[in-house]
């Protein structure tokens, strides 16, 4: 990913917020035989048997996630195959009206994280089992109420051949965080005060991030 200077995240904490806060990603891998590339929806969490700290660059760090098995993305894919997460996190349109001069051109202020590594498939249905538990308790803790699924591990067990489960080991991450700072203080404010006069949550969400630039 090309990310110019001014838009590179101001430390590694903001791309751990986008990958814990918007963790529904895109995962991308390389069609076989020269085919198309190959790109999946879904949910990834960190893997919570690891204590790794989130290193520069999150090298070593592990995540995990799943997907249908039936898929063609999972039969395609093979343990050591290289791969790339992609979350994108708060984002918006900016109109130049917003800008209240003239010229001007109409521009998109978002945050990204491209995170490269390496899938290992898992073929354990009880290691599959515990992915979706660590799913889980990863999301209703942090978006859900902490539903108890006890009643339904058994159900769980049932719908398990239809999961692809895999294990992802970061290689390396980078983080863009277009919000403006190429702008004058003034413009800059201007773009964040409509952000955050509006109805959309991602708007708001993109003006709660420029308050945070240094």
């Amino acid at each position: 990913m090309f990310v110019p200077r001014q838009y590179r995240e101001p430390d590694g904490s903001w791309m751990v917020d986008v990958i814990t806060q918007y963790p529904l990603a895109l995962l991308t891998t390389n069609g076989k035989d020269g085919h198309s590339p190959l790109a999946t929806h879904l949910p990834v969490i960190r893997d919570p048997n690891r204590t790794d700290e989130w290193a520069e660059g999150f090298s070593g760090v592990r995540l995990l996630g799943h997907m249908n098995a039936q898929n063609p993305h999972w039969s395609a894919l093979r343990n050591g195959d290289p791969a790339l997460l992609v979350f994108t996190g708060p984002h918006g349109y900016i109109s130049p009206t917003v800008y209240e001069k003239t010229p001007a051109a109409p521009t998109w202020d978002f945050t990204s994280v491209h995170v490269h590594g390496i899938i290992e498939k898992i073929d354990s249905s009880e290691q599959t089992l515990e992915v979706v538990r660590h799913t889980v308790r990863a999301f209703e803790g942090a978006f859900g109420t902490d539903w108890d699924m006890s009643d339904s591990v058994d159900y769980f067990r049932e719908i398990l051949p239809g999961v692809g489960a895999f294990r992802f080991t970061v290689s390396r991450a980078e983080g863009m965080f277009k919000l403006s700072q190429e702008q004058t203080p003034e413009i800059r404010d201007r773009v964040h005060d409509s952000f955050a006069g509006s109805r959309c949550s991602l708007h708001r969400e993109t003006a709660r991030l420029m308050k945070r630039l240094p």
